[in-house]
């Protein structure tokens, strides 16, 4: 279990710098790296650590450096319509590809009202609530969905068969914060479980099952029989029906077809980036991006005005006896954001450790951020 004097806090400008640094360090182009580092510190600010810092060694460094990821990322457009656009990833990097994508589909709203636009052949792009929210910042309503690969069971299976598959949707409100909802379609996806991990915790019940159906805590040993298939993430809703399983199994299914079938991209034990020889592969992942102009319906300034008073008054409403208040979707990454401002983002004692290793690894200038 991790100590609370175990942990520093490194302001958000260094941290940024050095995810930028240590990116360009590994062959990829300094425009990407800052759209790279700019994805994975927005997680860390709002406290979504599974997916900042916390998976820059593993999910791309260390992909990079084995040759899985292709550091350059070329983008080709394969087919493109007033309203939608098909893009090749060519393996690049995933946050790039999909900056790109979504910048399609709002110039396409601005236009026509409504844009769309898919990825293949991409891989990891971080949180899909970056690309939610370059829609609702311009007014409109952002889409995003991906696959990845396989370690959710759909329900009354055992075998990880889906993604995490997040069907992310952000609208803007006249608030100081959007309604961004970022979730996958599990109950858990696998950077959480990585982040229990670092932290030296049990995975709580209920998150994973083995092949007998059985729930399992052990984290450690969970993320090695992921990779192996002998365990399996349980689909948002929990295991079998009664919790409504089938629900988060559905939504999952959903964000697999349109990641894999608009883009004539692989799909499921496809990405599961292993050849038969149990040698390391490209993922091609497959995204999907969509904006919807409100403005084309009855205006932005109605819009942003009536979602806002759905959101007050949802906090507003009655609350448990046992409870202080009730959140909406982006009010606390909102909160959290206000206060890792001022005192930085949170590294604990084994990511002290992988950020030491690739500074030292590529020769980067950053004792200063740690005494050894």
């Amino acid at each position: 279990m991790q100590k609370q004097e175990d942990i520093i806090y490194i302001p958000f400008k260094t941290m940024e710098s050095f995810m930028t640094d240590v990116l360009v360090a590994s062959n990829i182009q300094y425009e990407d790296a800052k759209i790279i580092s700019d994805v994975l510190i927005a997680a860390d600010k709002q406290g979504i650590d599974s997916h900042g810092i916390g998976r820059l060694k593993s999910i791309y460094y260390d992909r990079i450096k084995d040759g899985v990821v292709n550091p350059i990322t070329k983008i080709d457009i394969v087919k493109e319509t007033q309203t939608t656009a098909v893009l090749d990833a060519n393996n690049g990097m995933g946050h790039v590809a999909s900056y790109r994508a979504m910048n399609i589909a709002i110039q396409k709203a601005k236009e026509f009202g409504m844009g769309m636009s898919a990825v293949t052949n991409s891989s990891h792009f971080g949180i899909a609530g970056y690309y939610a929210k370059m829609a609702t910042v311009n007014g409109m309503i952002g889409i995003v969905g991906t696959n990845a690969r396989p370690s959710v069971t759909p329900t009354f299976g055992v075998e990880n068969m889906l993604g995490t598959n997040p069907l992310t949707l952000g609208v803007p409100t006249d608030e100081e914060f959007d309604f961004i909802l970022d979730c996958a379609t599990s109950i858990s996806q696998r950077g959480k479980i990585e982040k229990y991990e670092r932290e030296g915790k049990d995975t709580p019940p209920g998150m994973v099952i083995d092949e007998s159906g059985k729930t399992r805590t052990d984290t450690s040993k969970i993320l090695e029989d992921l990779v192996k298939g002998t365990a399996a993430l349980t689909p948002l809703g929990g295991i079998g029906e009664e919790t409504a399983g089938y629900k988060g199994y559905g939504y999952s299914v959903f964000v697999e077809i349109l990641s894999a079938a608009l883009q004539n991209g692989p799909y499921m034990k496809m990405l599961n980036g292993f050849d038969e020889n149990g040698q390391k592969i490209p993922y091609r992942l497959g995204h999907f991006f969509i904006a919807i102009n409100t403005q084309f319906f009855m205006g932005e300034k109605i819009f942003r005005n009536i979602a806002g008073n759905i959101l007050r008054e949802l906090r507003t409403s009655k609350k448990m006896p046992s409870e202080s208040r009730i959140y909406t979707a982006g009010e606390k990454e909102y909160m959290t954001y206000l206060k890792r401002k001022d005192e930085g983002v949170p590294v604990n004692a084994a990511l002290k450790k992988q950020m030491i290793q690739m500074r030292d690894e590529k020769q980067l200038n950053y004792k200063f951020i740690f005494e050894s």
